[in-house]
């Protein structure tokens, strides 16, 4: 599977945005995904997580209620909703898919595939 993130951008703090992770392939549905962020200097963290059915999320502490991670295999797109922004999340945001539906995983070592990233900037 292939993935296209997109919807980055400049925003300030307290703004939100939404980003989209685009997959080809038809077997979309099979594949849990996963958002993961890379700031300047630090290392790469996870974000979000839902299941294949979309049925199961999971979020870092740091979004917890500001984020949100959602689905639609009909068009084989996941979406992370972003309010409240802070300059803390400024980081290039990527996603991936992992090939085991069993779980919803918050590691990145379990990801089979990923896209390339999308930057996020906040501004104070």
């Amino acid at each position: 599977v292939q993935l296209q993130a997109s919807g980055g951008g400049l925003v300030r703090a307290g703004g939100s945005l939404r980003l989209s992770c685009a997959a080809s392939g038809r077997t979309f549905s099979r594949y849990g995904v996963g958002w993961f962020r890379r700031a300047p200097g630090k290392e790469r963290e996870f974000v979000a997580a839902v299941s294949p059915s979309g049925g199961s999320t999971y979020y870092a502490d740091s979004v917890k209620g500001r984020f949100t991670i959602s689905r639609d295999n009909a068009k084989n797109t996941v979406y992370l909703q972003m309010n409240s922004l802070k300059p803390e999340d400024t980081a290039i945001y990527y996603c991936a898919a992992d090939n085991d539906r069993r779980r919803v995983s918050p590691a990145s070592v379990e990801y089979d595939y990923w896209g390339q990233g999308t930057q996020v900037t906040v501004s104070s």
